[in-house]
């Protein structure tokens, strides 16, 4: 019978105590982000601060080969590359997730992870007595790689870790150290620490030690119980896992919401990219993914990370004040992201991503106004920075970190991989994009490169308006009975499991109807 505190079909868990968050839990969510989320956030801003010593770099060693200087535009492209390389690997990265997580873990594809991290350290560090930019640009195509697997599998980790009343909130935790990241770079990059041209190549090298930490600690925490019960069927190391991160012994109620998502799901299999684009019963999950991770990274987040200088010089910040202004945005993030975490419970995922995008949207346009105007009216620069600033936080508390969220909550187990897979590939591709093309569109069209921003804004906060469900607090099982409803399929769950069954076809034998399991 259908459960009525829930309004699914699936019975409700044995307990339905809250958990606690426990040390080991706590811990391992603190090493994998900063071991791997961390690098992300700061490998996304370490070529801002130096890039003009880094340019000159290029500059002085195409003129010991060739005996004269790069033409301008083509120095344009070859930090464009520079910038947009990192990225790509990312979209590359990304393609990796579903076969690594399902042959290696999510814990285990962390830890190999960190390859290409150490390696592209050492080799941006070196780079400079190699007299070599290109070294530059293939390592930042590795470390891309990097981040692309480990903003889609940190994640996955965390949500399968956590508890249901605990999940959102340890899931906008990668988020935040991606925002730690970016200022811990921004301050680094200071002109009098390592932003000048003695240190950068030191700054670049520094990715590596958070790379080097997670292989020292994170072999210590449990693998995901999710992965271990459902993909191994190793329940004994399942139960191991969940008693460790729940510091109780008390867990059979999470077992059973495993074994029923692996009963209602068994006649799937594990599900491919192409699986998760054709099937009817995934449609809007799918759809909706590709919409927020699109709507996050077009909505112009990294054109203002990855060229803020740039930006607060055209607002009219004196040059001695630029780099102070931009680690001052960077708190701001980190200190609204904190705040995403505190109350991602409460509010819910789609009101913060409601109002993230309409703040970013609303600000995007007075941006692009301010800009304008800004030669004319002497408050107009500072009118420029508090619309950076706002939108900043617009990003940070809805935009930034749900969309990982939801990417988690809206698949079960044999889809996850291939839908961070999809999610991630659509991020970075559009990651990409955008490093490529603004320092064009700033060239081209100004100010106005805000208005795209803006519309994409729009069009993303009214797709979250028709479409995208509230998820907090609920199991993935009862995550999937609302979508079901969307996708005009059922999951019905009784004295047997009929999974993702079209509602007007009828009969076992009806095209698209998934086998009965017994249950």
């Amino acid at each position: 019978p259908p459960n009525k505190s829930t309004g699914t079909l699936f019975p409700p868990p044995p307990s339905s105590k809250a958990h606690k968050l426990t040390l080991v839990l706590a811990l391992a969510t603190l090493v994998s982000t900063f071991g791997s989320s961390f690098q992300y956030g700061y490998n996304v801003a370490v070529v801002n601060s130096p890039a003009p010593f880094m340019q000159q770099f290029y500059n002085q060693t195409y003129y010991s080969r060739h005996g004269r200087y790069i033409d301008d535009n083509f120095l344009t492209l070859l930090w464009s590359l520079t910038v947009s390389m990192y990225p790509l690997g990312g979209f590359f990265g990304s393609l990796m997730v579903g076969p690594l997580v399902n042959k290696l873990g999510r814990k285990g594809t962390l830890l190999f992870n960190n390859i290409f991290s150490i390696v592209p350290a050492v080799l941006m560090g070196t780079s400079e007595l190699a007299k070599s930019f290109e070294v530059i640009i293939v390592a930042r195509f590795i470390v891309g790689i990097c981040a692309g697997l480990s903003s889609n599998v940190v994640p996955m980790y965390l949500g399968e870790l956590s508890p249901k009343n605990l999940r959102g909130a340890i899931g906008v935790v990668p988020q935040l150290f991606i925002t730690i990241g970016i200022l811990v770079a921004q301050i680094l990059g200071i002109r009098n620490i390592l932003g000048n041209a003695e240190g950068w190549s030191l700054l670049l090298a520094l990715t590596g030690i958070p790379a080097a930490l997670e292989l020292i600690f994170l072999p210590f925490f449990p693998e995901s119980p999710r992965y271990m019960l459902i993909q191994k069927n190793n329940e004994e190391k399942a139960r191991e896992a969940l008693r460790m991160l729940r510091g109780r012994d008390d867990i059979d109620d999470e077992i059973e919401e495993m074994r029923l998502e692996d009963q209602s799901e068994k006649n799937e299999g594990r599900l491919s990219v192409f699986n998760l684009c054709s099937f009817r019963s995934l449609r809007w999950q799918f759809i909706s993914i590709v919409a927020l991770n699109m709507g996050q990274q077009l909505s112009g987040v990294n054109a203002i990370y990855y060229y803020a200088d740039s930006i607060y010089a055209s607002a009219g910040v004196k040059e001695n004040y630029i780099q102070y202004v931009t680690v001052g945005t960077g708190s701001v993030n980190v200190f609204m992201t904190i705040a995403a975490v505190f109350i991602v419970e409460a509010a819910g995922r789609r009101m913060l991503l409601l109002v993230g995008f309409a703040i970013c949207c609303i600000f995007c346009v007075i941006l692009t106004v301010a800009l304008n105007l800004q030669n004319g009216v002497s408050w107009m620069p500072y009118l420029s920075i508090a619309c950076v600033i706002i939108y900043v936080i617009g990003h940070a508390i809805g935009p930034s970190p749900i969309p990982y969220v939801v990417t988690t909550e809206m698949f079960r187990q044999s889809s996850r991989p291939a839908a961070f897979m999809i999610a991630g590939s659509v991020h970075w591709l559009s990651n990409f994009t955008v490093g490529l093309l603004f320092p064009f569109m700033e060239r081209g069209v100004g100010a106005y490169s805000f208005i795209i921003f803006g519309v994409i804004c729009l069009v993303t906060f009214v797709y979250i308006v028709i479409v995208v469900p509230e998820t907090k607090n609920k199991t993935f099982l009862e995550i999937s009975q609302i979508l079901a409803k969307r996708n005009k399929t059922k999951i019905i769950l009784d004295q047997e499991i009929v999974v993702n069954k079209p509602l007007q076809e009828k009969g076992p034998d009806a095209e698209g109807v998934n086998k009965v399991t017994k249950f």
